[in-house]
Order: C-alpha cells, then structure tokens, then sequence
C-alpha cells in the first residue's frame, strides 16, 4: 500500500473509531420497502448488516411488502388511501403469501456466508414470532380499510429477549388481532412504533434517492419539521419521524437505497449522506473542558503542520483550557477559539480560530468570533485583537481594522515572533 493510501486508511479509521465506541450496543431499528430486495440491493445490505452487527449493534430489521404484493395482483386492483392498501380477502391472501416468500428470501440471504467478503465466515441469527398485536383501521375518509391495520400493541419485552441473545430481529408488516385474524400494517409505522418501544438510538429508512435537482435536507428538528407545510412533511415521512423523537428515539435517519454502502456512509461519517432528525439541535457552543483537549488537537494539528496556527503541546492545551470555547457537531468538535485577557490594557486575544473544512462555509467561525467577543464583553474588555498569517482578509470582513505590534499588550508585544510576521487586527467591542 502506498504511503499516500496507508495515511489515508489510518485517517479514515480514526475517525470512525468515535462512532464505532458509541454504537456498541445500541439499538438500531433499520425500515426497507419490498424494493430494496427486488431492485436486487439486498445483497450488498447484508454486509452492511452483518458489520453492525459484528460491531455490537443490536439490530431490528422491518421489512415491506408492497411491489411484491403489486405484481401478484391484476393492474388496478390494488387501492390507496392516504398510502395504506385497501386489503379485502383476496388481497390478504396475497399479502400473506408475499410476506412469508419475502421474508424467507431476506432470512436466506442474510444466513449466505460471504466468501472473500470483509464479514467471511460470519452467520447471523435471526428471529421473528408474533411481536405485533393490531388492530383495524376501520373507516378511513369514508372507505372501509378491511382487513387493513394499526399497531395496537408491540412486545417490547420479547424482542429485548432476542436482541440480548445475540439475534437479528425480522419484523413483517403483519399483525394478529386477540381474537387471531390477521391484519396488514404499513412497514412504515411499523418500524416507528418498534423504535419507541424499545427507545432505539436510531430509526433509519432506507428510501427513493431524490431527484438529481433537488437539495436534500441534512439535518432537521422536530420544530423545523413541524414548521414544513403539512402535505409535504407528511410525504416525505418526516411527520413520522418527528413522532418518533418527540416519543424518545434519539435520531432519524432517511438513506438513499440505491447507492452502495450508504449505511455505513451515514452511520461512519460525520458529514454523512441521508436526511437526519433530532429532537434537539445537533449543534452546541460552549465552554471547553479537559475532556476537549484530544478533539481540539485532532482539530487543529493540520492548521498547526502547515503553519497557519502556532503549535501547541498537549500539555500547554491542558493548562490553557479555561481559555477555549468548542463548537460541536453531534458530539465531535468540530471548533475552537481562545480568549486570552491582559485586563490592565483592556484588551484581549482571540487565539487559536479554527474550523473543520467539512464545516467552514456554515457560518462557523462567525459563531466562534461572537462567542469569543461576548465572553470578553463580560471581562469587561473594549478590544479584541487578532495575529494572523493567512486570514487576515476574514477578519476585515467582519469589522478588524489593521494594527501593528507596536500597538499590542506590553505583555505580549514582548512574545511578539518577528519570523512569522502575522498581521496584528483590532476591534473595538461597543
């Protein structure tokens, strides 16, 4: 391997290890349309599967039914009502047949061992029974659902059963009634009921890429979707999602199906590749503590190699902390910057300003800068001021004027490194 590929393989692998430290035994519940195994993607999914499962990931998988049950049933015959199939006695034969064919297929495909594959040699065991009681949906805008169904109840305490002895749970969009009739649900519900009872970590639905024109939505909180127009959160399944963290699952997930290691882009990477939904805003600016010191090095080692920061130790970091704020992104510090006072001059440093590349372009460093100058407002501070070798034109931007080091601190005019030669920026806090 080329030194070029070995770093970039140990980069990668570093990053990763966050994510693969918290997902040890988390639950994930993972929702796919009868698509993804007759678009023939399901194959390529299993590795996937079997890598989170080898990882610790305790793994709900809910399958759906509805091209399966489509091409069984002749053109026209199948009708909609606010998305959930009108289910009279034919078509529950069908769906019965299209369940149990379905599900054998997904059953035999994850037991394949994958030879020369990453997980070789590997055989998941999966589990399935009666989980889901249901109930009829009834009379929906005035057309009898027949034997169409809800989720009355799941029995959370027999799939934590499963999932404690090592099993991957399969769920089929069935439920069966007190009294024994059969009833067909929505995968979609299905999945989202799942993830509250058991107070999964992540809900993720694999679903129709969007259009090449479009701009998918990253990230989303339940009052930002609360905020969409109805019928297009409603579409979109983000109504259901914003259920679902509203009734305590951490994160929402909505993956493209068509594109190859998708999961594991979006679970791996922290820019990811889907549509995500929290309850609470991912993003959080605040003091630093000793616990920050390893991010913030991660953070700026780079800008320290090439020379834009000063290099600092661990050990200077350590002692320095106090001084730092962080800006995090769904638990990775993604920026830092530093308030250095010399109070009897009035005056304060802002040091050490860096951004994640993935992250710059956000408004980032604007958000860094005003929570630097508000902390040195409260000191009491009428100036801030700036050394900088490269960003000078940033700082214009957003009201520094030009300075010298002739007009900085006696303190650290006397560190002042003539090699550098950074340019000194001012500004006056009002």
């Amino acid at each position: 391997m080329e030194p070029a590929a070995q770093q970039q393989f140990v980069d990668w692998f570093r990053s990763a290890a966050p994510y693969i430290h918290a997902f040890r035994g988390r639950t994930f519940v993972i929702a796919f349309g009868g698509e993804v195994v007759a678009e023939g993607g399901f194959l390529a999914l299993t590795r996937d599967i079997n890598l989170l499962a080898s990882l610790g990931v305790r793994l709900v998988l809910v399958h759906g039914t509805r091209p399966q049950i489509d091409r069984r049933l002749p053109p026209g015959a199948s009708r909609y009502v606010r998305g959930m199939r009108v289910t009279d006695e034919k078509t529950l034969a069908v769906v019965k047949e299209e369940n149990g064919r379905l599900r054998t297929e997904i059953e035999a495909l994850l037991s394949m061992g994958l030879a020369n594959a990453s997980m070789a040699d590997t055989r998941l065991k999966v589990a399935g029974g009666n989980f889901v009681v249901a109930r009829p949906s009834g009379v929906v805008d005035g057309v009898d659902m027949l034997h169409t169904g809800e989720v009355r109840r799941i029995d959370a305490g027999a799939l934590r059963g499963r999932l404690d002895a090592g099993e991957v749970v399969l769920i089929s969009p069935l439920g069966y009634s007190p009294t024994g009739e059969v009833f067909n649900l929505t995968y979609e519900e299905l999945a989202t009921e799942t993830a509250i009872v058991l107070g999964a970590d992540k809900l993720i639905f694999l679903v129709q890429e969007p259009e090449p024109d479009q701009q998918p939505l990253r990230e989303l909180t339940v009052s930002q979707v609360d905020a969409l127009p109805h019928d297009a959160a409603l579409t979109t399944g983000l109504t259901m999602a914003a259920h679902a963290c509203g009734k305590g699952v951490a994160r929402v997930h909505f993956i493209g199906r068509g594109t190859d290691g998708a999961l594991l882009l979006e679970l791996f990477t922290h820019a990811g590749v889907g549509t995500m939904v929290t309850q609470d805003p991912l993003e959080e600016l605040r003091q630093a503590s000793i616990e920050d010191v390893g991010g913030i090095l991660r953070l700026i080692e780079p800008l320290e190699a090439d020379g834009t920061l000063v290099k600092r130790g661990r050990e200077l970091l350590e002692n320095e902390i106090q001084r730092f704020s962080v800006l995090v992104h769904d638990r990775v510090i993604v920026g830092c910057a530093a308030l250095y006072p010399f109070e009897d001059a009035q005056s304060g440093e802002l040091g050490c300003l860096a951004v994640h590349p993935g992250h710059q372009r956000t408004g980032a460093g604007e958000r860094l800068l005003r929570h630097v100058e508000d902390r040195a407002r409260k000191l009491g501070l009428r100036r801030l001021f700036v050394l900088t070798t490269r960003a000078a034109h940033w700082f214009l931007e957003r009201g520094f004027d030009t300075s010298s080091a002739e007009q900085l601190p006696p303190e650290k005019k006397s560190l002042y490194n003539l090699q550098r030669r950074s340019k000194v920026l001012v500004k006056a806090l009002t």
